[in-house]
């Protein structure tokens, strides 16, 4: 009881003493001291936002560098004839700032299962590749594909230099509003076993 009382007590004169203004500091001082602390720590929240934003932390890892990440580099997102080359973030990380911490939020959860060792091994890696599959493509679904529009739009495709197939499959996509990641899913990355390549009815030139 005794204890309880000090630590309340404590407490108490340490509150008061947050709210007794300063006889050291003038009003001015302290605002300078917010204000450019406020900057500094400002700058490193964002600079750390920012180094885990990068290709080189993502794959930092061994279940990222030894899976996924070897599967995108035999795609054309990592080497085409154009020498465009989209990196992890950019289809998995969102350019907006407020869509950008979301995101950086939820990725707590990969941390979690980091340390767990829940797909430390190729293994446990493939067991669990139709969940991660699908957790990616759902998120996709619910942005309009928002991080494959940072490159590729219908409206700003050329639908005239593209192979017949793709150019009819595109505009029957646009016309039926449907989004880049229902029709794209192995695009970088391996399908999980059991799931088929999108595979649509072929559409015949009108």
């Amino acid at each position: 009881m005794g204890m309880r009382i000090r630590l309340v007590e404590s407490w108490g004169r340490l509150w008061a003493a947050l709210k007794r203004p300063s006889t050291a500091w003038s009003l001015g001082g302290l605002l300078a001291v917010g204000f450019f602390g406020g900057i500094i720590f400002w700058g490193g929240f964002n600079t750390a936002m920012e180094v885990t934003n990068t290709e080189a932390f993502c794959v930092s890892c061994h279940e990222m560098e030894e899976n996924v990440y070897r599967e995108y580099r035999k795609t054309i997102h990592y080497s085409n004839r154009t020498g465009v080359r989209a990196i992890c973030p950019d289809c998995h990380v969102p350019k907006q700032w407020t869509h950008k911490f979301v995101r950086k939020i939820r990725a707590s959860n990969e941390l979690l299962h980091k340390a767990l060792g829940s797909i430390d091994t190729p293994e446990k890696f493939e067991a669990k590749r139709l969940t991660l599959a699908t957790h990616v493509w759902d998120s996709m679904r619910a942005t309009d594909s928002r991080e494959c529009r940072n490159c590729h739009e219908f409206q700003s495709m050329d639908y005239s230099v593209q192979q017949r197939r793709a150019s009819n499959l595109h505009q029957k996509g646009f016309e039926e509003g449907k989004t880049c990641i229902d029709c794209h899913q192995g695009i970088a990355h391996a399908l999980p076993a059991g799931v088929d390549e999108y595979d649509p009815e072929q559409i015949t030139a009108q």
